[in-house]
């Protein structure tokens, strides 16, 4: 299987710890820069599909607005329920630009 990128955002666009979403391919993706590393996650909790990007970020802990439930940002997992988790995508940096693996 070929691997698709997708270009979704300037890296100079993303501030410290506040969460951005984009839409590659019409899919709702929320990036969020923590230092030097960019993180990329489905923008939709698992609990009732609310988007994220309005939630609390705490550390690598992102809180949904909607009804509180706490994801691990590094790799999608519910914190009071590990085996629920929303999906993550790779990210990676080029030439300034954001890209997130799609497939």
């Amino acid at each position: 299987m070929t691997e698709e990128w997708a270009e979704t955002a300037a890296q100079d666009a993303l501030k410290e710890g506040v969460p951005h979403p984009v839409f590659p391919k019409g899919l709702p993706v929320l990036l969020i820069r923590r230092g030097a590393e960019i993180y990329a996650l489905e923008n939709r909790c698992a609990h009732m599909g609310c988007p994220l990007a309005a939630g609390k970020l705490e550390g690598h802990v992102l809180q949904c607005p909607c009804h509180d439930w706490r994801f691990d940002i590094r790799d999608g997992k519910f914190l009071d329920a590990p085996e629920l988790a929303i999906k993550t995508y790779a990210a990676e940096i080029k030439d300034g630009k954001v890209f997130v693996r799609l497939s």
